[in-house]
């Protein structure tokens, strides 16, 4: 009776382990899928793609999809709606393709200053004045580097545009209808210009006309080779014309264009190292000197001449930058 009490309990508790342990596999599973539904790499796809949908168009048709929300704090969402222009901040940050909303960057330029603030407070004999000024500037480095993300995306759409170009008119010669070859362009290319002509498809196929989808394709993307493109299409639309003829001198046009710029930046390289240099120096040279003798430079902030000299100076720099900046970038 006791070895059958025994099997009994022993068999139980096998059966309680082997459904315990099928139930922890089905939760983690459950887990996972509830977080690839929400946080996966297909759902991060498709909010990037309805993001870029809402923050780049002027039309009526645009309530069909969600609005992008400005931060996923809901106070601090409804307190950047009141901000003038911030769509238009919006739709920078989507051109940068940084994926940053507009709450995440303040706080992130925020966080910057305050940190930046304090770690130059903590150096003795430094002014609160000079960490305030610390703090400002290095606030400023998000929207430096997403101005220059937002370059660089903007570059390379430009150096695929051609490409995209003949893989369209290639389409069209081969019998597509012109949003197909919007979506072949899209799923051959990649990112940024992909992206762009599969969001322009995917809004024709939500019911925008193809003329106000290309010209919300021009104004997510401020290119002056696009809209050259758009401009291009939509007179061929209006008037008719060969649009596979126009496509191809089009995108020969824009690479002997790049083939120019690229001249260009050569020949300037030794200018633009040379205002590098020039705008670097004074700060390293400061640096040196005060790990090399502290007092010797501790006279530009305890002294009041020496907060108008810093003041002078660095308006003096920042107007020789500009300078330099004009000189050497020529516009093609």
């Amino acid at each position: 009776m006791m070895r059958l009490l025994n099997g009994l309990e022993a068999n139980v508790f096998y059966t309680f382990a082997v459904v315990a342990f099928i139930a922890m596999v089905l939760l983690i599973e459950g887990l996972y899928q509830l977080w690839s539904a929400y946080r996966g790499p297909e759902a991060k796809r498709i909010s990037r793609r309805l993001q870029a949908l809402s923050a780049g168009g002027h039309v009526a048709e645009a309530s069909l999809l969600r609005q992008r929300m400005l931060s996923s704090i809901p106070v601090m969402d409804q307190w950047l709606l009141r901000v003038p222009r911030v769509q238009r901040f919006d739709r920078f940050l989507v051109q940068s393709g940084l994926g940053w909303s507009v709450g995440g960057f303040v706080l992130m330029s925020l966080l910057c200053g305050l940190g930046a603030g304090l770690l130059i407070a903590m150096v003795p004999a430094i002014p609160l004045e000079l960490a305030l000024l610390g703090g400002l500037g290095a606030g400023c480095l998000p929207w430096g580097y997403v101005v220059r993300k937002r370059l660089q995306r903007l570059h390379k759409f430009e150096e695929q545009l051609p490409d995209a170009l003949d893989l369209i008119g290639r389409a069209l010669r081969a019998g597509h209808a012109f949003p197909s070859g919007l979506k072949m362009a899209g799923e051959e290319m990649a990112d940024p210009i992909g992206t762009e002509l599969r969001i322009t498809h995917d809004e024709v196929n939500f019911g925008v006309s193809v003329q106000q989808a290309l010209l919300n394709l021009g104004t997510r993307i401020p290119s002056t080779d696009l809209r050259y493109f758009v401009v291009a299409v939509l007179i061929q639309r209006e008037t008719g014309g060969n649009l596979t003829e126009v496509l191809g001198n089009l995108s020969t046009l824009i690479r002997a264009r790049l083939k120019l710029l690229g001249k260009i930046r050569v020949l300037s390289a030794e200018g633009r190292l040379s205002g590098w240099i020039l705008s670097l120096l004074p700060f390293f040279l400061g640096a040196v000197l005060y790990l090399i003798n502290p007092k010797f430079m501790a006279v530009l902030w305890t002294d009041p001449i020496g907060h108008k000299l810093i003041g002078t100076a660095l308006v003096l720099m920042f107007l020789g930058i500009l300078w330099m900046r004009k000189i050497i970038r020529i516009h093609v």
